[in-house]
């Protein structure tokens, strides 16, 4: 009797684990129980719920650079004439991003706090932008370097030195081409230089003022004692300075060609 009760609970076990049907004792059939083996997968309730795995945010984007060493042009004059403002440069502008300007944008992001990368960034663009003034025309171009104008109807024709008060620069020309342009400086407002038109009447290449007792090397004579020349001070100072009347080119080779080139009773024409 025990052997045969063995024998059934055994096929009951089995007929458990083998998923097939329960006959009952009143003949009616019921469903197979099944049971879920583990197969090494968790169950859906113990699966840990579905999250992105943590991750260090990425570091914020470095400011973008507006200028550095090497880049040209009439922003970098700017940021020259505004670094001179607040004695971080003392020479230019030049409109060349130099090796002076870059040290003189590192010592200005030093003393910030900002990173001292010596290039110009939006940063230390905004940071220079709070402590200065919008520079003049004549800040940006202080030492010379300015575009010249278009030359007066008076200096189309013959052999012209052609004067404008308005660019500042001096145009060497013959025939209506121009052979050469310089920068120049004049007299103040107490000593102005005069307008109209003139011609050289007397060449001094080793002048020195009696007046003034000045040097004024490769002097081309054009009314009275006013001459175009070179000027060491102008070259120093730029527009900084004035002369007493005479035209002053800070450039001393392109002074010297010219005074080379130039003939007494060539035309001389100053304009605005």
């Amino acid at each position: 009797m025990r052997r045969t009760a063995a024998v059934c609970a055994s096929g009951a076990v089995l007929a458990v684990l083998c998923g097939c049907s329960v006959q009952a004792s009143d003949g009616e059939r019921h469903s197979p129980i099944r049971i879920e083996l583990p197969d090494g997968t968790p169950s859906p309730k113990s699966a840990p719920p579905d999250a992105k795995p943590s991750a260090t945010p990425p570091p914020p984007a470095a400011p973008a650079v507006l200028w550095q060493r090497g880049d040209t042009g009439r922003d970098v004059r700017e940021l020259q004439a505004r670094l001179r403002q607040i004695a971080w440069l003392f020479d230019g502008p030049t409109g060349t991003y130099d090796d002076l300007t870059e040290r003189a944008v590192r010592g200005f992001q030093g003393k910030r706090g900002l990173p001292k990368t010596g290039k110009t960034d939006e940063v230390t663009w905004q940071r220079l932008l709070k402590m200065t003034r919008e520079p003049g025309k004549w800040d940006l171009y202080l030492m010379g370097g300015q575009p010249a104008d278009a030359p007066d109807a008076r200096c189309l024709d013959g052999r012209v030195l052609c004067i404008s008060k308005s660019s500042r620069t001096l145009r060497w020309m013959i025939d209506g081409r121009t052979v050469a342009t310089v920068p120049v400086r004049f007299g103040s407002e107490y000593t102005p230089t005069r307008e109209g038109v003139f011609s050289v009447y007397w060449k001094s290449r080793h002048h020195v003022s009696t007046l003034y007792d000045s040097p004024m090397p490769y002097a081309m004579f054009f009314s009275g004692g006013q001459a175009v020349h070179y000027s060491s001070d102008f070259a120093a100072r730029g527009y900084a300075g004035a002369s007493h009347g005479c035209v002053n080119v800070a450039d001393e080779r392109a002074i010297s060609q010219m005074f080379a080139q130039v003939r007494t009773g060539d035309k001389v024409v100053v304009h605005w």
